[in-house]
């Protein structure tokens, strides 16, 4: 009878097994050559291809996608044997072109450089976008109608086109993405690796070691948004915190000319808080101006990206005076003309990403409480993916442990900027929490995305070359920790 019964059991459990394995989908990864989507200095080696995987592992019938990587191998005989895997941060943004520029730099000298398009950006197949988001937002500032109203019109259309095209929405996350570099990693035959990432690919490559670990050398952390960071509980205080920095800059930098910067900023944006304005605009190609209405909002825009543009960090505070003061038509300008001359929507991939990743795990409570410290931020979508767009593009959630974080004694190279404006340097200091076998590096003088400068880059061979050997820098501009 005992016999009986545990027989009975061992079939009951491989039934289940086999059930369970009948539900996911089984499949190998494979690679096709291709031509290099992107052209790399011909006096190095290249390989181009595309990896080959489902759109989505967990259906059994999932159509499969074609993601392009592009090998640059280094000249060095003696090369060492792990090479350095970037993949672009966004969510959205390509990859590929990360190799144009990396042979002009020193990683190159002694490893080959990897660059790895994520599924659904624009040198994937598919490619994940669609206009109607964009033809919409243009429509709502030609006629000056509801552009929160006219952004959901648009995110169903957009919606609709896609899925019309057979592209699963829900395949797109964080998930799949490691388990894309894993299964490249599989394939290329690579045992140990050196991953480089930054802002949200900061978050993906630190989800990539959580994954699997065994192959992973070292970490190069560019601005990074931690997986397990609410970026939309946090951004408008992000914002806040690096305007604040910037304002201290000024005030020791400049005494009289910038003095109370940020106090001015408060007062000011606080009184236009509902407030209308216009400008009379001619499109190009058109005979017909316009009079566009534009808000705090647009303003925000401005100064938002400026501060995330080295370049121009310099000028914010004249900036911000020049707007206090009512000089708005040049800065509305610029920004019409770019909205117009462009798409400025976010890619298909961005939304499903930041929808699956990131509005699933939001406290809109949290968020709230955010205005009652930041009343001018109220209304300002300072992330073009927000709720609203995620209740209509409707995917679902990554898996909770992706969000989760976790312990590791893998050597971690951190760097962040002091007037980063979305993504803090505290997110380095929560990293380091977890991962204490970490450098910190603050550029005190720079904003989201360090490394790719020179200093950055002298920062990231040294780290390479010994990554448990601490860094010492003289560069009064950087401090490290």
């Amino acid at each position: 009878m005992k016999k009986n019964i545990l027989s009975s059991l061992i079939a009951m459990v491989c039934l289940v097994q086999f059930s369970s394995a009948q539900q996911k989908a089984i499949y190998i990864p494979t690679i096709e050559p291709c031509a290099c989507p992107v052209k790399v200095d011909s006096s190095f080696k290249t390989r181009c291809g595309y990896l080959i995987v489902p759109e989505n592992r967990k259906k059994k019938n999932s159509k499969l996608i074609k993601l392009p990587f592009i090998i640059v191998e280094s000249k060095d005989p003696d090369k060492k044997k792990d090479p350095v895997l970037f993949t672009s941060g966004g969510p959205g943004n390509s990859s590929l072109g990360w190799t144009i520029g990396i042979t002009k730099g020193p990683i190159i000298n002694s490893r080959d450089c990897i660059a790895f398009e994520q599924r659904g950006t624009k040198f994937a197949i598919p490619y994940i976008r669609s206009y109607e988001l964009d033809t919409a937002i243009k429509e709502s500032y030609r006629k000056n109608l509801s552009k929160d109203s006219m952004v959901l019109e648009g995110i169903k259309r957009y919606k609709k086109t896609l899925e019309t095209k057979g592209i699963d929405l829900s395949g797109y996350n964080t998930y799949e993405t490691v388990e894309d570099i894993h299964d490249l990693l599989n394939v290329l035959h690579i045992d140990s690796v050196n991953l480089l990432g930054g802002s949200y690919s900061g978050g993906l490559m630190l989800a990539v070691l959580q994954h699997d670990s065994s192959r992973i050398r070292s970490l190069i952390l560019d601005s990074p948004l931690p997986t397990f960071v609410p970026i939309d509980e946090d951004e408008p205080a992000n914002f806040n915190e690096a305007l604040h920095i910037l304002s201290a800059r000024c005030k020791k930098d400049s005494g009289v000319l910038y003095a109370d910067l940020e106090e001015k900023f408060q007062i000011y944006f606080n009184s236009i808080i509902g407030k209308t304005f216009y400008i009379n605009y001619l499109e190009n190609g058109t005979s017909d101006s316009l009079s566009i209405r534009y808000t705090k909002n647009e303003l925000l825009d401005v100064i938002e990206n400026n501060l995330l543009d080295v370049s121009k960090i310099k000028e914010v505070p004249f900036i911000i005076m020049d707007i206090i003061k009512g000089n708005h038509y040049k800065y509305i300008k610029a920004k019409l003309d770019d909205l117009f001359s462009k798409n400025p929507a976010p890619d298909g991939m961005r939304i499903s990403v930041y929808c699956a990743d990131q509005a699933a795990y939001h406290s809109e409570d949290i968020i709230r409480q955010l205005y009652s410290i930041y009343p001018w931020m109220e209304g300002y979508h300072i992330n073009d993916v927000y709720k609203a767009i995620c209740d209509c593009w409707a995917v679902p959630p990554v898996k909770p442990i992706t969000k989760q974080p976790f312990y590791s004694n893998k050597p971690v190279l951190l760097g962040d900027g002091a007037m980063d404006p979305a993504c803090r340097p505290v997110y380095m200091d929560m990293i380091h929490h977890y991962m204490p076998v970490s450098q910190r590096f603050l550029f005190i003088n720079r904003s989201h995305g360090v490394f790719g400068w020179d200093q950055g880059r002298a920062i990231v061979q040294q780290f390479l070359d010994n990554p448990y050997q601490k860094i010492a820098t003289t560069n009064k501009d950087i401090i490290a920790y």
